[in-house]
């Protein structure tokens, strides 16, 4: 469910080694600093979320998420502007009022355009900077929000993305009821001159819904995406694409493609279209290359046996394709002819998680990672000369003055002999070997995710506020995850909670014959799929396991289908089956919900849930929580709503309080091993603000 881990869950130049790299970048650190990684921190934490460099390589505008206080205000971060000029090495902020989407050079005009919504503002709209800074001005609004903008190449002409009016009711009544799933409006997309005195957008002529939109290089095309409407099931597994002129903007030819679909990217020569995305319907993830001619056609798929997933990708000439990959718990960028020969790997990074890449026309290549020290900052590479990535930006400088336990690459096999699993592991602060600890097993949504060696404490991921307070914390790849190819992400499916959640108590075995875990305190917690796994181990496996933290997880595979907005996903990607096909069925599809094995629940969980989830609904909390203290009163158990959040809290003071809740309950029972103790007073341990 890759949709179920959107919130929670995404190398070789000749170059210095990365242990001299985190040398060189960890001197600025306190040597007397002692204290390690707090709620109160990772309220606070600003992380870069995206760089797009110059065409002349003289400047990287990048977007940093900015949180608000959780004291003042329940808000979600704002994402502001900010641009590095490459000649001085100095970085400014350029746009900080509110949340920007979008950024872009603008082609021809050495201007910086992005989205915003401003004080006045009826709509989100295109605004324009120059690129040594200024005030920004409106280039364009739309009588609705602009959800996505594409520059064609003479810098004057936009493709944008905005959705139909909702109609109004005409009910007299002084009241208006929600008609479920209906009055949905679709997404359109137009093409406008900017730079024209009188703009008239005029609407490409695509049925349903628009999602991804792309120039071609001769400015003569549109490669246009469309899902038949807009609900997400059929954004994620009915995406079909489109090559549309741009003179009449009528389809002038059809892609045959099946499946997830998450990049269009034209040729330079305009002659062909690489997609990212599914190898075929049933592959869980947008992370495969296909090339098929403008003209229409069938994509053909390349670098078949390819162990890994494609993030993204870009063309550099007629015949190369850049890439960012993940490759288990690593990252590479590189390049590949688009018939799948010649792949070189430009940099591999086993110790950075990287997010996204933007390559400008002289070759240098500006990307966002994490490390296991620090969250996501700007590094720029020069692929001309193979020298190792440089790290441009440095937040947080909180970190300067914290201790971090010590992050590793884990592996083990898994008991049936059929795979190796990959996982991070973080040790408790001045951990001693040989002494065992109490482990918090960490485990992605999606499944169809995974975790790399980078960055991996947040407000619902413990890390290192666990580590600082003596616990160790596991991060296991079970079987469906993603970077490791397509046997291993397809070897999960029709088996739900099978032997992919045996990976993940077989990695909880492979630390206790370590000598790390403490088989007695063993922890797990994790969001949507991750929490249908802490619900499982917590009740199947609750002999395993002293304390679960379940997030926006499922505890009954019968209503789930029933109450989730991605039922055709669930079946294409997942199960492979319909349950209601035989009684057998029914009931395989119940033996594998935690509710059915409440009999065997001694593990205190704490149970917590968006209010307006629409992906996993609350009611899926509320059953495993009702059938623990009917069948099971004296195993502790606590079930808390967070009024609007969704699939993961996004505001700032529902974070924190999440936060605060998993911690104290992980205290009360897996740091003590006592499943018996009382339950923490019902609020939240927030401290006062002095």
């Amino acid at each position: 469910m890759n949709k179920n881990c959107n919130h929670f869950t995404r190398k070789r130049l000749v170059w210095i080694p990365l242990s001299i790299l985190f040398l060189i970048f960890s001197t600025s650190i306190d040597i007397s600093a002692q204290a390690g990684v707090t709620p109160e921190h990772i309220a606070k934490m600003e992380t870069v979320t995206g760089s797009v460099i110059s065409d002349d390589g003289n400047f990287i505008a990048y977007t940093k998420s900015v949180p608000a206080d959780p004291y003042k205000e329940n808000a979600p971060n704002q994402n502001h502007l900010f641009v590095l000029e490459l000649e001085n090495g100095t970085s400014r902020p350029y746009y900080t009022q509110g949340s920007v989407g979008s950024v872009q050079f603008r082609p021809g005009m050495g201007t910086i355009t992005f989205l915003a919504q401003r004080a006045g503002d009826s709509t989100r709209s295109l605004y324009e900077l120059p690129v040594d800074g200024g005030e920004a001005v409106k280039l364009f609004s739309f009588e609705r929000n602009i959800l996505s903008y594409y520059w064609h190449h003479d810098g004057n002409q936009i493709a944008f993305r905005a959705t139909d009016a909702r109609e109004t009711t005409s009910s007299p009544l002084p009241y208006q009821a929600d008609v479920f799933e209906e009055n949905q409006p679709q997404h359109r997309a137009y093409i406008a001159n900017v730079a024209s005195t009188n703009i008239t957008p005029e609407r490409i002529l695509v049925g349903g819904s628009v999602y991804e939109l792309g120039w071609s290089p001769d400015g003569e095309k549109l490669a246009v995406s469309a899902a038949p409407t807009p609900s997400v099931d059929d954004s994620f597994m009915a995406k079909r694409v489109f090559v549309v002129d741009r003179t009449n903007r009528h389809i002038i030819a059809e892609i045959n493609n099946e499946g997830k679909l998450g990049q269009i990217e034209w040729s330079p020569d305009s002659q062909r279209l690489a997609l990212r995305a599914a190898a075929n319907i049933n592959d869980p993830i947008d992370g495969r290359i296909l090339i098929v001619s403008a003209r229409g056609g069938v994509p053909v798929l390349i670098d078949r046996n390819f162990q890994g997933k494609y993030e993204q990708i870009s063309w550099t000439s007629d015949n190369t394709i850049h890439f960012l990959a993940s490759v288990s718990t690593s990252s590479v960028l590189g390049t590949i002819r688009a018939d799948g020969s010649g792949k070189q790997t430009l940099f591999r990074a086993d110790e950075h998680a990287i997010n996204s890449f933007s390559r400008s026309a002289t070759g240098l290549i500006s990307f966002t990672a994490s490390s296991p020290s620090h969250p996501a900052e700007v590094y720029l590479m020069d692929e001309n000369t193979g020298a190792a990535p440089q790290r441009k930006t440095y937040n947080n400088p909180w970190l300067n003055q914290v201790e971090l336990g010590r992050q590793e690459v884990v592996s083990y096999e898994t008991r049936d002999g059929e795979f190796v699993i990959d996982g991070m592991l973080i040790y408790p602060l001045n951990y001693s070997q040989g002494t065992r600890v109490p482990v918090i097993t960490v485990v992605h949504g999606g499944p169809e995710a995974h975790y790399s060696n980078g960055w991996l404490t947040a407000y619902s991921m413990p890390g290192q506020m666990a580590a600082a307070k003596g616990y160790a914390v596991f991060y296991p790849n079970y079987r469906g995850s993603t970077g490791r190819g397509i046997e291993f992400i397809f070897s999960s499916q029709g088996d739900l909670s099978g032997k992919e959640f045996d990976d993940i108590v077989d990695g909880v075995d492979y630390l206790i014959g370590r000598g790390i875990a403490d088989s007695d305190r063993i922890g797990v917690t994790g969001g949507s799929y991750g929490g249908y796994a802490s619900a499982w181990m917590s009740t199947y496996y609750s002999d395993r396991f002293a304390a679960a933290v379940m997030f926006v997880g499922i505890s009954n595979n019968l209503s789930k289908w029933g109450t989730s907005d991605i039922p055709e996903e669930l079946y294409l990607v997942h199960s492979r089956e319909r349950m209601w096909e035989s009684d057998e069925k029914w009931m395989d599809y119940l033996r594998r919900s935690p509710i059915y094995w409440v009999n065997r629940a001694n593990t205190p969980i704490l149970i917590m849930h968006g209010s307006n989830d629409t992906r996993v609904h609350p009611a899926q909390s509320l059953e495993l929580y009702r059938h623990l203290k009917v069948r099971r009163p004296e195993v502790p158990a606590r079930l808390v709503w967070y009024p609007g959040e969704g699939h993961g809290n996004t505001r700032a003071s529902s974070k924190y309080d999440y936060n605060y809740r998993m911690l104290e309950w992980f205290d009360t029972y897996l740091m003590t091993g006592n499943r018996s103790a009382e339950l923490p007073h019902w609020d939240a341990p927030v401290p006062q603000r002095n």
